[in-house]
């Protein structure tokens, strides 16, 4: 079954707006340039993410962008502009965010990340959330700790896997399910927009174990469904916070994921299985 890439994003500082790209270079830890960058919390040396939104959901406010390999220029809310490599970098960003933190290119050991558990219910299995939970929100909504690039290579800031993508069906799916929210592909942050031309539907579900080839021999493979989070509702430039949207998939698409029990999913997870270039338009096949 032939698909077309329809957008390739890039996020270059960890929880911050990224690029859209015309092409991009997969390499051997997944898309080159793809959260190369987080800033740290310079109390607790945690990694900054937006699924603790009272600590960084303002991060989605900042847009980032690669200057070069190891280089990235960071636009502040306010519509200054710093780069990484400025002697006041960090300063300039524990300002704008209100809250002490440095900015790094080099996860550290050991390297864990907070998320909030919203009150909605069937987002993940509860022994996982009781298994993981260092405290709750003043809300009583609980926190978990854990640790970055789970099933990854290390090296960049990724949560687990280090490819993400999700496809137009599902998101037309979503729609359809819930006419008055906006399912728009921002509040899903994956690196590839799948084109597809079929029915509405959460065609991802069954890619688990498929490869997404394009020429060459480039492409991924499909390794989970990805499980949806807080940050999904949070609001962010031209999007309004909407609990809803996270809602809605907890109710509609809430399905087993190998190993870790039922969780509410969108999208896919996928790993490099070919390197090389890829381009935004071009046709992958599932296999």
């Amino acid at each position: 079954m032939a698909y077309r890439l329809g957008a390739i994003r890039r996020y270059p500082v960890k929880s911050m707006q990224g690029e859209v790209l015309d092409e991009a270079v997969l390499g051997p830890g997944g898309l080159e340039g793809d959260r190369a960058f987080a800033l740290i919390d310079a109390e607790d040396g945690k990694v900054a993410t937006a699924k603790h939104p009272r600590k960084w959901g303002s991060l989605l406010n900042f847009r980032a962008r690669t200057l070069e390999p190891g280089l990235v220029e960071i636009t502040l809310p306010g519509g200054r502009s710093v780069r990484s490599d400025a002697p006041d970098v960090d300063q300039a960003l524990s300002a704008a965010v209100g809250r002490a933190a440095h900015l790094t290119s080099e996860p550290p050991a050991g390297s864990v990340f907070e998320e909030v558990w919203p009150d909605i219910e069937g987002l993940a299995p509860e022994d996982v959330i009781t298994a993981t939970s260092i405290g709750t929100e003043d809300s009583g909504e609980r926190i978990s700790q854990f640790g970055v690039s789970m099933a990854a290579s290390g090296g960049t800031f990724v949560d687990a896997f280090p490819l993400h993508l999700i496809t137009t069906s599902t998101l037309a799916r979503l729609s359809e399910l819930n006419p008055a929210s906006a399912f728009d592909v921002r509040r899903y942050r994956p690196n590839f927009l799948i084109e597809t031309d079929g029915p509405a539907a959460f065609l991802e579900n069954d890619w688990a174990g498929q490869r997404l080839m394009g020429t060459g021999g480039i492409g991924m493979k499909v390794t989970i469904p990805a499980m949806r989070c807080v940050m999904t509702t949070l609001a962010q430039p031209e999007l309004a916070a909407d609990r809803d949207t996270l809602r809605t998939v907890a109710t509609h698409n809430r399905i087993e994921v190998p190993g870790l029990g039922l969780w509410a999913c969108a999208g896919a997870y996928a790993e490099v299985v070919g390197e090389g270039r890829l381009a935004a338009g071009q046709e992958l096949e599932l296999t």
